[in-house]
């Protein structure tokens, strides 16, 4: 492989693990005066714990901050390459900046939202195949992290089913869909355990009607 082609795939994952690494929580609660989204609830900087710590309203937008650092280093790689291979790879990257993030001692949020805007520009029909089995779960069950389990684990499935639909479409896609799964499924390793063992928080369907957090 040309070695300018390799720095330059190198450069660009550099670029999107800073991107997925910017704490998006953290910095609007700081904004909006909040408690510090990893001393509150289950100490992460997603939008779930935003929800809990400072309502519905800016927890929107950390979920569109979320969105965005995953979103913006694929396009990127998309502009700057045309490569599917290097827009995994940027995604990959940045979903791993969200979850170990360099500005937050490598420990901010599970990196569904990155990784869900990673998959709406890599292909945006998985994400509508798995977002109502996110919200599904999450309805029946009210455990947010079985929903973002089970979302993440349909990625795959939607992909195959794609790929059927769509013979062109990359290879390096559908791999993608599965490897971003196993990165989901890393970060909650601490809520499988407490589902496990059934010590798992259950999500109040009330802060989605604008109730106030307690506290």
């Amino acid at each position: 492989m040309d070695p300018a082609v390799v720095l330059q795939t190198i450069g660009l994952m550099f670029v999107a693990y800073l991107a997925g690494s910017i704490p998006v929580g953290s910095l609007v609660a700081q904004r909006v005066g909040g408690p510090d989204l990893r001393s509150v609830g289950s100490g992460r900087t997603g939008g779930t714990n935003a929800l809990r710590a400072l309502g519905r309203k800016w927890a929107a937008v950390v979920v569109l901050g979320d969105l965005l650092k995953g979103a913006l280093p694929v396009i990127l790689a998309r502009f700057v390459t045309g490569d599917p291979l290097t827009e995994v790879l940027c995604g990959g990257a940045a979903v791993a900046g969200a979850i170990w993030s360099i500005f937050a001692g490598f420990r901010s949020g599970r990196g569904v939202g990155t990784g869900v805007g990673t998959m709406l520009v890599i292909q945006p029909f998985a994400v509508l195949i798995a977002a109502p089995v996110f919200v599904l779960v999450i309805l029946i069950t009210r455990y947010v992290s079985l929903g973002s389990l089970l979302g993440s684990a349909a990625m795959f499935p939607a992909m195959l089913l794609f790929l059927l639909l769509v013979p062109e479409t990359p290879l390096p896609y559908v791999v993608y869909s599965a490897v971003g799964a196993v990165f989901i499924w890393l970060a909650h390793a601490d809520n499988i355990d407490r589902l496990i063992h059934g010590t798992e928080r259950k999500f109040d369907l009330e802060l989605l009607g604008g109730k106030r957090p307690s506290g």
